[in-house]
């Protein structure tokens, strides 16, 4: 299993932040490098550039046999590439192609294909690396985001013991791409399709950014589901901007030409606002503004259930969120009243982990995450040896194949400690 680390630190790249943001996204999952980055944010002026420069990035790359760089820029340069722009669905599946027949291709990665709604979702399932098996992840994401960019999340997950399968649902990646189907809020009905598929019973459920509100919906319906990680969590999205712009947003919602009108200055003069517009329409198959909008207030604190969420819960927050205000975090943990067990921590910028998904400090997130998950999910019973099973030494435990160095995990947190997981070994060391 390949190594990752994820590097500590928020960089200041792009003077538009949404740009800004994506930049150092890559860079946090482990992906690209910071110099490359860098070189890219003095070459973008606005959105419009965006496209050719990643482009350029993965070209280089390649050209530099950075196979990992070269993947992730392709990912990168379709992010902001315009649903009606064919190279956005060729990036796509050149960002695919080469992740799972070049980068990923001697991984242990399983594809699947989890029926649902007369055509399929994508999913992927990891084995878990550990000698004792801790329990089944399952991770989603939300507005903008593939299944295959979680990878190098997963592998620190399997490291710790845990199964590990994600799934792009409705609205996102492949099942938007390849299945067309469009964003539902109903997210218990593909949760519960990919935990049938799986055979999957007591599970962690994992959403990140927008699948903070979906996973919620999703636990609220879906007893199968024991405990909620959601990372970002929006909660209800006309909570998000301050009372008189969204009692106004309601009122214009009486009037679509004008909304639609208004929507078109907007997404001119504010960079964030057009992608997130476009990328709203694109992922809920709406004609105009105004439809996207009707999907988008659907998503609120009526049809997320909270108080039909009874597992253990834990929510991660950044505390200057570019997309969503701290302020929803302690509207989110109220609501969810009926919870077993809540568990909150907000993120600060003297930790990098202030930003949205806790991007600048990956790695500290996700040791809040399976430090708290070893606490919650019962622990695995130890095996009984038979009869003269310590004359033996135990197999690799693998259900693919046995390599000696497929465990191997490293991170990086937020005090620069590394730490290196093997079959059967521990090492420490601090730089």
């Amino acid at each position: 299993m390949k190594t990752f680390e994820f590097p500590v630190g928020y960089h200041r790249l792009h003077r538009t932040k949404i740009i800004d943001f994506q930049l150092n996204r890559w860079i946090s999952l482990g992906y690209t490098r910071l110099e490359d980055m860098r070189d890219a944010a003095a070459k973008i002026d606005d959105l419009p550039d965006w496209k050719d420069e990643m482009v350029r990035q993965a070209e280089k790359a390649l050209a530099e046999g950075r196979l990992m760089n070269a993947t992730f820029s392709y990912r990168a340069a379709e992010f902001f590439t315009h649903p009606s722009d064919p190279d956005k669905l060729k990036l796509y599946e050149t960002f695919l192609d080469l992740f799972y027949n070049q980068l990923f291709a001697d991984e242990p990665i399983e594809r699947h294909q989890v029926p649902y709604a007369g055509t399929v979702l994508p999913a992927l399932r990891l084995p878990s690396a550990g000698e004792l098996e801790r329990g089944t992840l399952v991770m989603h994401g939300g507005f903008d985001s593939f299944i295959e960019e979680f990878y190098s999340m997963a592998t620190f997950f399997a490291a710790h013991g845990y199964e590990v399968i994600m799934f792009d649902g409705p609205g996102q990646g492949g099942a938007l791409k390849h299945s067309h189907l469009p964003m539902d809020l109903a997210w218990e009905k593909p949760t519960a399709a990919v935990l049938d598929s799986f055979d999957c019973d007591d599970v962690t459920l994992l959403g990140l950014s927008m699948g903070g509100w979906l996973c919620f919906r999703a636990a609220a319906f879906e007893p199968r589901i024991e405990r909620v990680i959601a990372s970002s969590i929006a909660f209800d999205y006309m909570q998000i901007p301050p009372k008189p712009v969204a009692d106004f947003a309601r009122w214009l919602m009486n009037y679509p030409k004008l909304m639609n009108t208004m929507s078109g200055w907007k997404m001119q003069m504010m960079p964030q606002e057009k992608w997130g517009i476009d990328n709203l329409m694109y992922m809920t198959h709406a004609d105009t503004p105004f439809d996207a909008s009707k999907k988008l207030i659907e998503f609120n604190e009526a049809n997320q259930h909270p108080d039909r969420v009874t597992q253990d819960v834990l929510i991660l927050t950044g505390e200057a969120d570019h997309f969503i205000p701290a302020k929803m975090h302690p509207l989110q943990v109220a609501a969810l009243r009926n919870a077993r067990s809540m568990t909150e921590r907000i993120f600060t910028e003297a930790e990098q982990a202030h930003n949205h998904c806790q991007v600048g400090n990956v790695g500290l997130a996700l040791d809040v995450m399976v430090t708290w998950m070893d606490e919650k999910v019962p622990a695995p019973a130890a095996p009984v040896p038979l009869p003269g099973a310590e004359l033996y030494p135990p197999p690799l435990k693998n259900n693919h194949r046995a390599r000696p160095h497929l465990a191997r995990w490293s991170l990086q947190t937020h005090n620069s400690r590394r730490v290196q997981v093997g079959f059967g070994q521990a090492s420490a060391s601090y730089r």
